[in-house]
């Protein structure tokens, strides 16, 4: 089992929302992120031919900034990699027949502000905080804003993890718009070039 292997096995689970691929997340990048109105939950997946170098690296990452996180692992993973991970995270094990619940993903307790609002633009929570009428962020760098939302009692974790998911929601949204704006161009060309005469 491969990455496009669990890839295609997880993708029909995602109900609800939208999913992303290779979400930057700290300074790792998730698998998927599964995003609804009401949560994250990210994925990270582990086939045969890859190892678990990267695991106490990127669970810190996922840990800050979604409200489940579960490793999708082939057996051969499974007796190292459960001394990784705390009780919460969740794991599927995946077989050619499909993927098994190991473990299911508990509530998060340790999300952060800064690493919530890090999976969006800087743009994009500058616009938040000045709605919140938070003056003078506009002139502040992202280290800044991460910095400010790490202390600050100004502002509530439920209500930026809010604007995070729809905007990451709306996000994905655009792209797929724009998708199908490209195809549909690509299929109108296509038909032009089909009616030239030819010479």
């Amino acid at each position: 089992m491969n990455d496009p292997d669990i890839r295609a096995l997880l993708y029909p689970l995602l109900l609800g929302g939208v999913y992303v691929d290779e979400l930057p997340t700290g300074t790792t990048r998730a698998d998927v992120v599964h995003i609804t109105e009401q949560f994250m939950h990210g994925y990270e997946l582990k086939g045969d031919q890859d190892t678990l170098q990267r695991v106490t690296r990127q669970l810190p990452c996922y840990g800050r900034a979604y409200d489940f996180v579960t490793f999708v692992v082939t057996e051969k993973h499974l007796p190292k990699l459960l001394p990784l991970l705390p009780e919460w995270v969740g794991v599927l094990v995946a077989s050619e027949t499909g993927l098994t619940l190991h473990r299911p993903a508990l509530y998060n307790a340790t999300v952060e502000r800064p690493a919530v609002a890090g999976l969006l633009r800087v743009e994009e929570i500058k616009q938040y905080l000045l709605a919140r009428g938070l003056p003078g962020v506009s002139t502040l760098r992202r280290r800044d804003i991460l910095s400010f939302l790490r202390t600050t009692r100004l502002v509530s974790l439920a209500d930026l993890a809010h604007f995070v998911r729809r905007q990451l929601m709306g996000r994905m949204e655009e792209r797929l718009l724009m998708r199908a704006e490209r195809k549909a161009e690509r299929e109108r060309l296509a038909r032009v070039r089909r009616k030239r005469p030819k010479r």
